[in-house]
């Protein structure tokens, strides 16, 4: 469960269970608004996780009300300059790109509101969960601003023309909604929320992790394929899959009738 922040402490909280990594958005009084600081201790966090063998899921959370509510637009207009808005863009793009390129599953636990480089930062993940009451929109527009960089993710997590009514209109989106569209995975009660991140953790987690990692790579790369080139691909990847001793005892476990003993955790 995401937790509270006190003045002092850390802009980016990470705790590890059972192969499990949480990482929470922690500028709760200001929503979870994507700081430069705040990105830049994402971005060393996302860092550590990248070259951890041992994980096995990623869970994306924000403490206190809201899930992100995007950049600070204090802090933007507080540096009018060309040169520094390019660079907060290029590294906030960085840690959007840093989140997808996880070699594990990265899912968003989604409560209050997700908006502006929030709700990106929820299309950028592999999964978002979500609870009943949380709000999605890219609502830049409402303030003169096109949300071109959260329109990427956007626009190849849903169907464009979604995707376009959402940064043209700025109009907030309920959880059922996003659901429909494809922004989010799944939508349960309030209170439900937490269960369900961990059901889906652990389900994951009971998976090889040979297998959820190599599919992981596969399935990002295969995207921007034709399709033939994606076919073949895909069969050669596979091939090498069956090649692996989890892919081995798996099968030999379904079989026999037995649970699989992974390897490769």
């Amino acid at each position: 469960m995401a937790t509270h922040a006190g003045e002092n402490e850390p802009l980016i909280l990470c705790r590890e269970e059972e192969g499990v990594a949480f990482v929470t958005l922690n500028r709760p009084k200001q929503f979870n608004a994507l700081s430069d600081e705040l990105l830049a201790d994402f971005q060393a966090a996302l860092n550590r996780l990248a070259s951890n063998d041992d994980l096995r899921c990623v869970v994306i959370e924000g403490a206190g009300t809201a899930f992100c509510a995007g950049h600070d637009l204090k802090r933007m207009r507080a540096n009018p300059s060309k040169n520094y808005y390019e660079g907060l863009f290029e590294r906030c793009s960085a840690v959007m790109q840093s989140v997808s390129a996880l070699p594990v599953p990265v899912v968003a636990r989604v409560h209050g509101l997700a908006t502006a480089a929030g709700c990106q930062l929820v299309a950028a993940c592999d999964m978002a969960i979500a609870s009943e009451s949380a709000k999605f929109a890219v609502s830049g527009i409402n303030v003169g601003l096109f949300c071109s960089t959260p329109a990427v993710p956007l626009s190849r997590a849903v169907n464009p023309k979604r995707a376009f009514e959402m940064l043209v209109t700025g109009r907030f989106v309920s959880a059922r909604e996003a659901e429909a569209i494809g922004l989010v995975s799944r939508v349960v009660p309030d209170q439900d929320l937490d269960a369900e991140v961990r059901a889906m953790t652990t389900e994951i987690g009971a998976k090889s992790g040979a297998a959820i990692r190599l599919g992981k790579a596969m399935f990002a790369k295969q995207r921007s394929m034709s399709l033939a080139d994606a076919y073949a691909y895909a069969g050669e990847v596979m091939a090498c899959n069956m090649m692996t001793e989890d892919a081995g005892e798996g099968i030999d476990a379904f079989i026999q009738k037995r649970k699989p003993v992974w390897k490769h955790r």
